[in-house]
Formats: C-alpha cells, sequence, structure tokens
C-alpha cells in the first residue's frame, strides 16, 4: 500500500460506500431497525466522532438522554421528525442543524415522527471518560474509552446505575 493510500484510509471516509460498516439496533418496539454507519472509527481522530444514522418511521434514535462532557451535533440529510430536546418537541427536517452542549439543561432525543425514514450525521467529541444521564428512566451511565481509534475502539468500562441505588461514600470501606 503506497504511502498516499495509507493516508486516505487514516483520514477520508465515504459515507456512501463501503469505508464504514453499518450497525442495527434492534431494541423493539420503540427503536427498532434503527441503523448507524460509524465513520470515525478507524481514522486517525482521536477525538471526533461521527456516523450517519436513519430512522425508520415511527421509531427514535436513541433514549431520551444528556451528557455531562461530550457536544453532539446532528444534521438532517433526508427527512423529517422531531427533536425532543430540554422539554419541548422541535420540528426538525432536511438542512438543520443542531447544536447540543454538554450538561443537563438540554436533555435530548431524536424521533422519526413522519412516515418517510429520516437520515442525519451524528458528530459528537469522544472524550475519553464521560457521564451520560437517561430522565425518562431514571438511570445514569459512567464510562471510560479505551484511548484508541479503529474498530478496536470499545468502552473500557461501562456502569449503568440508577439513582435510587447510590452508595455512600464510605460503603464498604474498612
Amino acid at each position: 500500500m503506497s504511502s498516499a493510500d495509507e493516508l486516505r484510509k487514516k483520514l477520508i471516509r465515504h459515507f456512501s460506500s463501503h469505508d464504514a460498516t453499518w450497525e442495527i439496533m434492534d431494541r423493539a418496539p420503540n427503536y427498532d431497525g434503527v441503523t448507524s454507519m460509524r465513520l470515525a472509527r478507524g481514522t486517525a481522530a482521536k477525538q471526533l466522532g461521527l456516523s450517519v444514522d436513519i430512522v425508520p418511521p415511527g421509531k427514535r434514535a436513541c433514549p431520551y438522554h444528556f451528557h455531562y462532557v461530550e457536544e453532539e451535533m446532528f444534521i438532517v440529510l433526508e427527512g423529517s421528525g422531531t427533536l425532543r430536546v430540554a422539554g419541548e418537541m422541535l420540528p426538525i427536517s432536511a438542512g438543520d442543524v443542531m447544536f447540543i452542549p454538554a450538561g443537563p439543561s438540554y436533555p435530548h432525543q431524536i424521533i422519526n415522527t413522519s412516515d418517510a425514514p429520516l437520515k442525519y450525521l451524528s458528530a459528537s467529541t469522544r472524550a475519553e471518560a464521560d457521564i451520560c444521564e437517561y430522565p425518562d428512566s431514571q438511570k445514569y451511565m459512567a464510562y471510560t474509552r479505551n484511548g484508541l481509534s479503529g474498530p478496536e475502539t470499545l468502552l473500557k468500562s461501562t456502569r449503568m446505575h440508577r439513582s435510587k441505588d447510590d452508595l455512600d461514600y464510605w460503603d464498604g470501606e474498612p
């Protein structure tokens, strides 16, 4: 492989080709059939994530949530739907760009409220560690990454909890 080919592999993705693989999230009934193409995997980027997401009619992209560290941006490519954010329901359609800062003021969820597929780009900062909170289910997830990029990028340590299960700082300590 030439140095130009190696450089291209590290830096460039074309989302209509097979540079990345599609992942299907089957979580019936609300999330069934959501597909995502992770574009940043295998690139030289360490702090950016980008994916193409397709949400079928009547489905939700992910649970209502917010991050304490990571920021997200969504760009609607095709279709229309609703951005549930900060307790409001905002209509979205092709050409809309949504900027979601970190923190509890902007919990969010993308819902396809139309009768056609909703296709959008999801961009995010990729924090080494983050807390993600889910207001509807009263749970939160704490995670760290392994610092790698590519298909081997997995969450190194992930813990999901509910607030009712909180422990005292000194619980179990001698």
